[in-house]
C-alpha cells in the first residue's frame, strides 16, 4: 500500500472520530446527559464526593482499631440465686376457707402449686468496656439488672486475657441505660473516649462484644442515623434519654454494653439495643452516644447518681416545626424543637424562651428534635451554663442558660396548656352526658393531635376521662390540678366510653415532652 493511501485512511478515521464525539456532545446537551470536560472538573451542582477528599476510594483497614479496642472489652455474666416467690395473696384478704384451701394443696403438692414458687437460678451475659487502669468499666443498666429495679446478685468480669474478676456495682442510671462497674486491677488496657459529636452518616465503625457468650467478637458497619429514639428505655424509667446512633453493624444478645469505636480505636458509642422484630439482629443496631456516657459515668463515680440538668420548656415530640414555621411566619425548611410551653420557675422563662420559640442549638450542636435537645442538655448538670440558640419571627438568637435541677412546674389553670401537654383537645362533659352515663362529670378526649402523649396510648377520640392517678375528676378544672400536683411523668387516665361496658384505664408518659 502506498504511503499516500496511508495517510488519507488515517485522516479519514480521524476526522470520524472527532465528528462522532461532537454530534454525541450535541445529542446529550439536547438531551439533559452530563458529558465531564477534558479539563475532569465536574460543575458546581455535582454531587460529587470525592471532591477535595484525600485518599478516596482507598480500602479501609480496620485491623489496628480491632486490635487496640477488643483488649478494653469484657465479658460480663451475672447471676440471681434460685429464691422462693410468695404467690402474692395478701393475708388480711383470704378467708379462713381460701387459708384451708391454700394449705391443703400447699401439704399435698409441695411449694409451687398455691404455696410459695421456686424461681430457678438465673444467670445472664453481657459486654462491658474498660475506661481506666484502674479498672472502671462501662455497660448496660439491664446487663447487671435482676430483672426489676434492683441488680443481680453476682457480677464477673472477663478480660480479653481470659482473667477473671468479681465486680462491684458503682452506680447505674435506667434513664439512659447506663452502668458502672469497678474491678480491683492495675495497668488494665483501657479504651480512649472519642467523640460522637462528629460521628457523620457513612462514617465506618466497629461493634465490639461477646454475642451468644462468643469469645470477643468484631463486626463492621456504618453509622445509619443520628439521635435515633426507640422508646425502648421508657421499659425501665419514667424519664427516659434517647438520643442512639444508629448503625448496620452486627450486633446481637450478649453485645450490649459492649464498644462502639471508629477506625482509630476511640470509643463512641455504648451499645445498648437492637432491631428485633423477631427477638433475632434484623439490620440495625443502636448505640449510646459517648459524649452522654462521658458526663453519667462521671457522675455516677463521683456522686452515686446522675445530676442532670433541665432547661425548663415543655414541647411537643416530633412537632413538625416546618410546618409552624410556614403557617406562622411564611419560613419553610426550619429543623428545631418547638416549644409549647414554659414554667414560669424554670431555667428557661429566667433566660428568656417563650412558648413559640423553636430551639435549633444546644451548646452549639444543631438539634432536630426533643431526643436530640435532650440527650445534648443531659450531658451537663445543674449549674452549668449553657448557650442555647433559637429562632422567633424568624430572629436567630442566642443566650445563655444556667440549668436547674428541676424542669418546673407547668401553671395548668389555664386549660390550653393541659391540652398541649396532654396532645388533645378536651371539653367538660354535659349534664345530660354525665346522668346519661350515672356519673358526676368527667372530661372528654375531643380529639388527639398527631405525636403527643395520648396519641402513644390506644386511647380513641370519644373517651370521657373521670380518673386521674386514681382520684376522681369531674371537670377540667379539678384534672389540671390533679395534673399539677403530680409528681415524676406518668399518669394512669381511667374513664369509658359512651355506648360501651366497662372502665378502661391508659397509663400516658409524659417525660418525653418535658426537659
Amino acid at each position: 500500500m502506498k504511503l499516500k493511501q496511508i495517510l488519507l485512511i488515517v485522516a479519514i478515521s480521524a476526522v470520524s472520530a472527532v465528528s462522532s464525539v461532537w454530534i454525541y456532545g450535541k445529542l446529550a446537551r439536547k438531551n439533559g446527559t452530563f458529558v465531564q470536560g477534558s479539563s475532569g472538573k465536574a460543575p458546581v451542582n455535582y454531587a460529587g464526593f470525592f471532591d477535595g477528599a484525600s485518599g478516596a476510594g482507598e480500602p479501609v483497614d480496620f485491623t489496628k482499631a480491632s486490635a487496640a479496642a477488643v483488649q478494653a472489652v469484657v465479658h460480663i455474666k451475672t447471676k440471681i440465686p434460685a429464691k422462693k416467690i410468695s404467690n402474692g395473696l395478701p393475708g388480711n384478704r383470704m378467708n379462713g376457707m381460701d387459708d384451708l384451701f391454700e394449705r391443703f394443696f400447699s401439704d399435698q403438692f409441695g411449694d409451687g402449686f398455691f404455696g410459695p414458687q421456686i424461681q430457678p437460678e438465673q444467670r445472664a451475659s453481657g459486654s462491658g468496656v474498660i475506661i481506666s487502669e484502674d479498672g472502671y468499666i462501662i455497660t448496660n443498666n439491664h446487663v447487671i439488672s435482676d430483672g426489676g429495679e434492683g441488680v443481680a446478685d453476682e457480677i464477673t468480669v472477663t478480660l480479653h486475657n481470659k482473667k477473671t474478676y468479681k465486680a462491684k456495682l458503682i452506680g447505674k442510671d435506667a434513664s439512659s441505660d447506663i452502668a458502672v462497674l469497678k474491678i480491683d486491677g492495675t495497668g488494665l488496657p483501657y479504651m480512649l473516649y472519642g467523640n460522637s459529636d462528629e460521628v457523620k452518616l457513612g462514617q465506618w465503625v466497629l461493634a465490639i462484644g461477646y454475642p451468644f457468650t462468643l469469645e470477643t467478637t468484631v463486626t463492621a458497619g456504618i453509622v445509619s442515623a443520628k439521635g435515633r429514639s426507640i422508646g425502648i428505655n421508657s421499659k425501665q424509667s419514667n424519664t427516659p434519654v434517647e438520643s442512639f446512633i444508629q448503625t448496620d453493624a452486627a450486633v446481637n444478645q450478649g453485645n450490649s454494653g459492649g464498644a462502639l469505636v471508629n477506625t482509630t480505636g476511640q470509643l463512641i458509642g455504648i451499645n445498648s439495643a437492637i432491631y428485633a422484630p423477631n427477638n433475632v439482629y434484623a439490620g440495625y443496631s443502636f448505640a449510646i452516644p459517648v459524649n452522654l456516657v462521658k458526663k453519667i459515668v462521671n457522675d455516677l463515680i463521683e456522686y452515686g447518681d446522675v445530676k442532670r440538668g433541665f432547661l425548663g420548656i415543655t414541647y411537643q415530640p416530633d412537632e413538625n416545626v416546618n410546618e409552624k414555621m410556614v403557617k406562622q411566619y411564611g419560613l419553610p425548611d426550619v429543623q428545631g424543637v418547638y416549644v409549647t410551653a414554659v414554667p414560669t420557675d424554670g431555667a428557661a422563662a429566667k433566660a428568656g424562651i417563650r412558648k413559640g420559640d423553636i430551639i435549633t442549638k444546644v451548646n452549639g450542636n444543631p438539634v432536630s428534635s426533643g431526643a436530640e435537645m435532650s440527650a445534648q442538655v443531659a450531658s451537663f448538670k445543674p449549674g452549668d451554663k449553657i448557650p442555647i440558640t433559637f429562632l422567633r419571627e424568624k430572629k436567630e438568637n442566642t443566650i445563655n442558660i444556667t440549668l436547674k435541677d428541676n424542669a418546673g412546674s407547668i401553671d395548668l389553670a389555664n386549660v390550653n396548656v393541659l391540652n398541649e401537654m396532654l396532645g388533645a383537645e378536651l371539653e367538660n362533659i354535659d349534664k345530660k352526658t354525665a346522668d346519661n352515663n350515672n356519673v358526676d362529670g368527667g372530661v372528654r378526649v375531643k380529639s388527639i393531635l398527631k405525636d403527643g402523649p395520648l396519641s402513644r396510648t390506644r386511647m380513641e377520640k370519644g373517651f370521657i376521662i373521670t380518673s386521674v392517678n386514681g382520684k376522681t375528676i369531674k371537670s377540667l378544672q379539678e384534672m389540671s390540678k390533679v395534673v399539677a400536683a403530680t409528681d415524676g411523668n406518668s399518669l394512669t387516665l381511667d374513664g369509658f366510653y359512651e355506648g360501651y361496658e366497662g372502665i378502661y384505664r391508659y397509663p400516658v408518659n409524659l417525660a418525653a415532652k418535658d426537659e
